[in-house]
Formats: C-alpha cells, sequence, structure tokens
C-alpha cells in the first residue's frame, strides 16, 4: 500500500510532434498544458531531444513561464545529460524559470524512444558530476532505470534522489501469465530504492488499463510520468476528461 499521494505528471512530446508536421502552431503545447493542469494533473514533463522532432528548445521556456501561475504543480524535464538537456535546464535556472525535477535517461541521440536504464558501475563517473551541478542548481535528480533491486544501490552511490522505473516490460506483459512475476520484480526492485531513501517515480506505456494494478502493487511510487497513452486518449477524449481518467486510475490503486 502507498500511503503518500502518487503525482500525475503528464508528458506532452506527441502532442508536440503532431504540431511539427505543419507550420501552423497546432495543436499549442502550452494550450494542451493548460488544460491538463486545470484538469488537475501534477505536473507536466517534456523530453527535448537534440534533434527538436517533438518539443523544441524553444517550447521549454514557455512552459516554465506557464508554470510560474501553478506554483503548486511541478515541471519535469528529461533528457541525456551528455546531449542538450543540461544546456536547456541551465537557460531556465539562469531565466529563474521554474524547474523541479530533472530525469536522466541514457537515450542515444535519434533513438526512437527510451527503452532502457542506466548500468553500474559502468556508468558511475559519468553521472555523478552532472547529478551535483544538478543539485547545485537547487533541482531534483531522478535517473531512468530497469526494474533491478541490485542496481538501486548505484542509483543511489551516484547522489540520485529518485529513480524512475522503465515500466514497459511490465506493460509488455499485462494480461498475461507474466504480469505477476513482472509486478512482483518491480515491488521488489522498489522496495530496495525505498530502503536506500530514493524515491519512486515510474513511467512508459502505463495506461489506463494497467496503471491501477502498478500503483497497487508497487510500493511508494511518488510520480508517474505519461505521455503517449494519455495523448491517444486525449484525442478520443479530450484533455480533461482523459486526465480525470487517469486520476482515478491512481486513486483506484491506492484504495
Amino acid at each position: 500500500m502507498n500511503y503518500k499521494k502518487t503525482a500525475l505528471s503528464v508528458n506532452l512530446n506527441k502532442v508536440a510532434l503532431v504540431r511539427n508536421t505543419r507550420y501552423l502552431g497546432i495543436p499549442s503545447v502550452t494550450r494542451a498544458a493548460t488544460l491538463c493542469l486545470q484538469a488537475g494533473a501534477n505536473g507536466i514533463t517534456v523530453h527535448p531531444r537534440p534533434d527538436e522532432r517533438h518539443i523544441r528548445a524553444s517550447d521549454v521556456p514557455e512552459l516554465a513561464a506557464l508554470l510560474k501561475g501553478w506554483p503548486d504543480r511541478e515541471f519535469n524535464i528529461e533528457g541525456n545529460p551528455s546531449h542538450n538537456l543540461m544546456d536547456v535546464v541551465h537557460d531556465l535556472v539562469q531565466r529563474k524559470l521554474p524547474v523541479h525535477q530533472v530525469t536522466f535517461v541514457p537515450d542515444a541521440q535519434g533513438q526512437f524512444t527510451s527503452d532502457h536504464g542506466w548500468g553500474f558501475p559502468g556508468d558511475t563517473n559519468r553521472l555523478r558530476p552532472l547529478i551535483a551541478q544538478a543539485h547545485a542548481w537547487g533541482l531534483r535528480v531522478s535517473l531512468f532505470m530497469d526494474a533491478d533491486p541490485a542496481a538501486m544501490a548505484g542509483a543511489q552511490s551516484v547522489g540520485a534522489d529518485r529513480v524512475e522505473l522503465y515500466t514497459e516490460p511490465y506493460a509488455a506483459t499485462w494480461g498475461t501469465a507474466q504480469q505477476a512475476p513482472q509486478l512482483a520484480r518491480f515491488a521488489e526492485t522498489a522496495r530496495a530504492a525505498l530502503k536506500l531513501g530514493l524515491g519512486i517515480n515510474a513511467g512508459h506505456d502505463l495506461n489506463r488499463d494497467n496503471l491501477s494494478a502498478f500503483i497497487k502493487h508497487v510500493p511508494g511510487v511518488a510520480e508517474v510520468s505519461i505521455g503517449h497513452a494519455l495523448i491517444a486518449d486525449a484525442l478520443e477524449l479530450g484533455y480533461s476528461a482523459t486526465v480525470q481518467a487517469y486520476l482515478r486510475c491512481i486513486e483506484q490503486g491506492r484504495s
């Protein structure tokens, strides 16, 4: 059972992806953020990749400026800290615009989507100074990680505040005989992380079908970041109804 609230952060990459197919500025990323926040989303997530195939660098300060009007919500920026992420975040810090969390993801440039977490000890020396820099800017750092209990000590050793558990392996087994073993593995990983003082985030292919079970069985989930499925649902239901549906899924998982 999770005793604290699980926040819903809406990833807007797919809104930007559709916008970028034309030069009309629609659909608006900031308008999408506004509607999601009005519906009760606890935060906004973006992943500004170097090729700008969805979120552009210029979107980030516009969204941060919007979030100034929502001081109780959070702005999470994810990406590879060895690419453009640190420059994008530093720009916000210098402008004194809101950014609350950075999520370090080990993506290659041009990678289709995030598909694996950091590895230790291999990534230790690379990550430690980058995490220290983010902390110097006053930011919380989450590391994108596979569900491996033994890897949590590595994340803790480099100074991470949280881990974001890569949930695609769980989502891929939904409705099959492997669902329960996958959930057990994620729960074991979460317990290992919590024991080390790490917070738990989660994301990738979570949706209205599988979210409640994940929240119910995995302890201590502080935040889920959901983009592809949520935006796909919003095409049919609208932003407001979709965000409220995901918030209900979270509550059902906690009840």
